[in-house]
Order: structure tokens, then C-alpha cells, then sequence
């Protein structure tokens, strides 16, 4: 092992250990209830939205509607539609980057809920096509396939609800893991795109066919509000905002600084950089406009604040080759105009919960450390930061973050070796030691610290685990994927 156990020293202007941990810890807690709050409140309204849209319908005359079997079956189809209707809506809401969603429940998590509602809402549209098929069937004497038939010839939009199905299917389906690991992401997220194409084919049908969303109903009203709702979200967050936030800024790329092999700094200037995050660690969605790469979107962590400590330039991210998209940016040219969308994700001290602080990277997952390091409140001797790699080549901006803890008064550990077999995140020869062992004397226990982890997926996981196995909850604990 390799580890620094330097003597904590207090920043500029820092309160006496006792005051700030007590202030601080109040102020972090406070804030950590208002999030829980507001994730509360996204579950409600995402919930309630659905009950809402089965209410609407009942109370519109078809809580009768169930005298027959026929009947049955034909409404059952109807509320499995409504359903799984309005858990598209909401799935592209969480999609839509909206800033209370990812201040509430942070960006990873809101595209995670994302993903597991795809399968629910499709099973729902499928039991909407079937139960349908199955009561007009009923009621006019024919098979489900010869009602499909019959709908698809006669009814004018039936067969773009066809169509919208179908698409649904291939949304899903491409966004299984193991398809998706077969193809480039690219081609899955263009594939993905699908998603609105099979909500605007689904949408002629729900408003001709029968009386459900007639003119003067409730339920037509609550429709084109959600409806309009999702498109303005849309729109506004990820296509205007982005535009906005890149002619605002101008940025441009100033310097490309070769860190170790296959990883480069790439710092960039621009205007009015300061508003950009202060947060330390929140990520942007990044486009560098030259040929042969302007159509890939990279989403990065910034590897230091604007106008940081001791930063000569205006913002910086720091890449390493993963593959081919980030392959081209290690050859992008200083003058590089730079488009961007964000900044993203809870990796910031603005989700912070207790006074204590954990941070631990692997990899290219350490520059998004060294941003939150310089950024975060803590008081001397509360922080602990963690660097792991195969090699001490892989500890990434060490240096800076070295610099860092000495003048903010954390505490560093370098954890250099290969990891050990099971589901350890330490080098083998420190596999039966835990993150608690890490923790300085006198600095807040691990259940009154927030840790945050920030590496490979799997790595990241074993450490997590090992936060939770030592008390830690969910709300303290923190991590960027990527892999979304």
C-alpha cells in the first residue's frame, strides 16, 4: 500500500473544528430533508398521475362498464392503456434533464427509474392491444387476429397504433443490456429516439376512435396538458437550453495537456464561466465542433471548477481513451468551439447530507474528486480522500489533489495494486480492511459522513456495498455512472 496520512491543515479563513462541523452539519442535514422532500413529491405526482388518468376515466361513466364480459375485457384493455400511456409520458419526462428532478433525485437516478418503467410500460400497451382485440372480438363474434384486421382496414388511424407498438417494442428491446453491449451507442441512442416517434404514431387513435377523449371531457383536458407538458420539457431543456448555454458561454478549447498515456486535459475558455457549476464534480454534456466528432455527445465531469485554486485557464475536463469517440478527442486542436448541455447529476456538494465527507475514484473516475475536493465544505480533518489504480500511473492529477488536501486539510490515501478476488474494491494485500479503516481520528463516523464514488461500475458497487454494510444510507451515498 501506498498511503498519505498528512497532517490535517485548515483552509483560509476556516471555522474552529468544533463550530464548523456543528454549523455545517445543521446547514447539510436541513438541505438533505429538503430533497428527500422533493423526491417524495416526484413519487407522488409520478404515481398519482397514473391514478389520476384510471380516476378520470371511472368516473367518466365507465365504472359501469363492466356488465358484461365483453365489456370487461374492452376496459381492462382501456386502463392498461392509460396506464402504460402515462408511464411513457413520465419516462420521457425523466429523460428530459429537468434541473428540480436532478436537484431531487440526481440525473443517474432519474434515468435509472427511467429504464426499469420501459419493460412495465410496454407489457401494458401489449395488455392494451390484446384485451381490446379480445373484447371487440367478443362483441362482434370474431378472433383477435381477424379483429386486428378488421380495426387495421376500417378504423382511418388504427394502423398507426399498430405502428406505435411496434416501436415500443424495438425501444425496449434495444435497450436490454445485452443488445446494447452488441452495438455502437450511437446506434442505440438513435434507435432509443424511437421512443417519440411511437408516442406521436400512438396519438391520432386515442383522440379519434370512440368517445374517451371527446371534446368537453376531463379526460381530453388532463391528456393535452401532460401531453403539452412533456413537450415543453422536451423541447425547452434539452434542445433550447443547451443552445442558450453554448452561445452564453463561447466556449472554446485553449489547451490539450497530456496527463499520462491515453489521457488528456482538455482546458477551455470562454465567458461568464463562473456561473457554469461552483459545485464541484457535476457533469456536462459535451460536443467539440470539428470534423469527424461534432455529432458525439460525451458526457464528462469537470476535472476542475472555473476559476479554481491555482487554475490558469477557465474550466477544464480531463478524458482518457475508452474507445473510439473518445479516441478523437485526444486529437482535438486547440480553437475548438465547444457546445454544451448541463451541468448534471448530484456528484456535488450541494447534495451533501452530514458534515463528514468520503470521496473515493479509480481511474479517470478521480478528476470528478478533484473538482468536488475543491469545492466542498468540510471542516479540517473531516475529509478523507481515497485514490485507487492498477498503478500509481493511473492516479490521475494525484499531484493536484495531493496539493489540495494539504491546503484544505484532508486526509489521502494512494491504494496502488491490483484488486483482490471477490467483491473487494482494495488492493489484495488490503482485502480484509474496510472503509471505515480509513477514516481519520476525531473525523465523523461513517454513518454521519456522505461518501462519494466515482469509478468502474463494478468497483464502484463493491465499495458502495461496503459503505452500506458499515451503516451508511442511501441519501449519503453518491456515484456517477456514465452508463446510462
Amino acid at each position: 500500500m501506498t498511503a498519505t496520512l498528512p497532517t490535517p491543515q485548515p483552509p483560509t479563513q476556516a471555522l474552529p473544528l468544533a463550530t464548523g462541523r456543528a454549523a455545517l452539519g445543521r446547514e447539510l442535514r436541513a438541505r438533505g430533508r429538503r430533497r428527500l422532500l422533493g423526491a417524495d413529491l416526484l413519487s407522488v405526482a409520478a404515481w398519482g398521475s397514473a391514478a389520476a388518468a384510471v380516476a378520470l376515466y371511472l368516473a367518466d361513466g365507465a365504472a359501469g362498464q363492466f356488465g358484461t364480459v365483453p365489456q370487461a375485457l374492452t376496459a381492462i384493455g382501456i386502463i392498461a392503456g392509460l396506464i402504460g400511456t402515462d408511464l411513457v409520458l413520465v419516462m420521457m419526462l425523466l429523460a428530459a434533464r429537468l434541473p428540480w428532478i436532478d436537484r431531487a433525485i440526481g440525473h443517474d437516478h432519474a434515468m435509472s427509474v427511467h429504464g426499469k418503467l420501459g419493460k412495465p410500460s410496454l407489457y401494458l400497451i401489449l395488455a392494451h392491444m390484446v384485451f381490446l382485440l379480445l373484447g371487440y372480438g367478443a362483441s362482434e363474434g370474431l378472433n383477435p387476429i381477424a379483429e386486428a384486421v378488421s380495426l387495421w382496414n376500417l378504423v382511418p388511424d388504427m394502423w398507426l397504433a399498430f405502428v406505435s407498438i411496434a416501436l415500443f417494442i424495438a425501444v425496449v428491446v434495444t435497450s436490454l443490456v445485452a443488445v446494447r453491449r452488441k452495438m455502437p451507442y450511437e446506434f442505440w441512442h438513435a434507435i432509443h429516439l424511437l421512443t417519440y416517434a411511437a408516442v406521436l404514431t400512438g396519438l391520432p387513435h386515442q383522440f379519434s376512435v370512440g368517445g374517451l377523449f371527446a371534446e368537453g371531457h376531463w379526460q381530453r383536458l388532463y391528456w393535452e396538458l401532460f401531453y403539452w407538458t412533456v413537450v415543453v420539457a422536451i423541447v425547452g431543456f434539452r434542445v433550447v437550453a443547451p443552445l442558450v448555454r453554448t452561445w452564453r458561454h463561447q466556449l472554446t478549447v485553449t489547451r490539450v495537456i497530456e496527463e499520462a498515456p491515453g489521457v488528456v486535459s482538455i482546458e477551455m475558455t470562454g465567458l461568464r464561466l463562473a456561473e457554469l457549476t461552483g459545485e464541484g464534480g457535476r457533469f456536462f454534456i459535451w460536443r467539440f465542433l470539428a470534423p469527424g466528432v461534432w455529432w458525439h455527445a460525451h458526457p464528462f465531469s469537470l476535472s476542475a471548477e472555473p476559476s479554481g485554486r491555482g487554475a490558469p485557464y477557465g474550466i477544464r475536463i480531463t478524458v482518457r481513451d475508452l474507445g473510439r469517440g473518445t479516441a478523437a478527442l485526444l486529437r482535438i486542436r486547440p480553437g475548438t468551439k465547444v457546445a454544451l448541455a448541463g451541468p448534471y447529476g448530484n456528484f456535488a456538494h450541494s447534495s451533501r447530507t452530514r458534515p463528514g465527507l468520503v470521496m473515493v475514484g479509480s481511474g479517470i473516475g478521480i478528476t470528478p474528486i478533484r473538482a468536488l475536493l475543491e469545492r466542498a465544505e468540510f471542516a479540517p480533518g473531516d475529509a478523507t480522500v481515497i485514490l485507487r489504480g492498477g498503478d500509481p500511473s493511473r492516479l490521475y492529477l494525484r499531484d493536484e489533489i495531493a496539493a489540495l488536501c494539504r491546503a484544505r486539510g484532508a486526509v489521502l490515501y494512494e491504494l496502488v495494486g491490483h484488486r483482490a478476488r471477490g467483491k473487494s474494491w482494495l488492493p489484495r494485500h488490503q482485502s480484509g480492511l474496510h472503509l471505515t479503516d480509513y477514516l481519520p481520528e476525531g473525523a465523523p463516523p461513517l454513518t454521519d459522513s456522505d461518501i462519494y464514488v466515482c469509478g468502474p461500475r463494478d468497483w464502484s458497487d463493491a465499495v458502495l456495498a461496503d459503505a452500506k454494510a458499515s451503516g451508511a444510507a442511501d441519501a449519503q451515498l453518491h456515484r456517477e455512472r456514465f452508463d446510462w
